[in-house]
């Protein structure tokens, strides 16, 4: 059975379970979330690694502002728009902020927040960690992490953060990305508090005797 098919079923038995208990399918609605995604080797793939985007720039230019980027990023992140999702980007290199929107926005892709290296280490400090973990998306509201490395998923394991893995090689990551976000959303859903409607005041009734 498909990973879409499971999810669909899961869905469909949540909210029939939804309107048995008397709760508002309207919580079972995708939330939004927070994505992040690493760079070296996740966005920006060595050539022989895997396709790059196209651009209407110049090479030379990429070349001077950027670097290549993995094909499929464009599409990918414009059906995460879609959905309703806030894009970030977080590397532990010591690429720039500014540095690192240019290069995107060369593409069409606008991301609403950056973690590089510095803004790691602040936010490691102010958690009292000292040299690990090498990422740590729960201290910028990061619901998801994007990444090609195997040892940050067993760290988000460790420390309580959802990871979902893409190697360079793999054709399929931008829907191994989109499978996870769903997940997410429905994992999302469930915790969220229920809210119960409180009865109607009623009025006070003059007696007369």
């Amino acid at each position: 059975m498909s990973r879409h098919l499971m999810l669909a079923k899961y869905r469909s038995a949540a909210s029939r379970l939804a309107k048995q208990c008397g709760i508002p399918t309207s919580l079972l609605k995708p939330q939004r979330i927070r994505i992040s995604f690493d760079i070296d080797d996740t966005l920006a793939c060595q050539l022989h690694h895997c396709d790059i985007e196209e651009s209407w720039l110049p090479d030379f230019v990429h070349r001077w502002l950027g670097e290549p980027l993995r094909f499929g990023t464009r599409s990918l992140t414009r059906e995460l728009r879609r959905q309703g999702c806030s894009i970030w980007v977080y590397t532990s290199s010591g690429r720039t902020p500014s540095y690192i929107r240019r290069w995107l926005l060369l593409h069409g892709i606008r991301v609403d927040g950056v973690v590089n290296s510095v803004r790691h280490g602040h936010a490691l400090a102010a958690h009292g960690f000292e040299n690990s973990p090498s990422k740590f998306p729960p201290a910028f509201d990061i619901d998801l992490h994007v990444d090609d490395s195997e040892g940050v998923k067993l760290e988000g394991h460790d420390h309580g953060f959802r990871v979902v893995v893409v190697h360079p090689e793999d054709e399929n990551w931008a829907q191994r990305v989109l499978d996870a976000v769903g997940d997410v959303q429905t994992q999302l859903a469930w915790q969220q508090p229920i809210k119960h409607e409180e009865p109607a005041p009623q009025r006070a009734r003059a007696f007369t005797s």
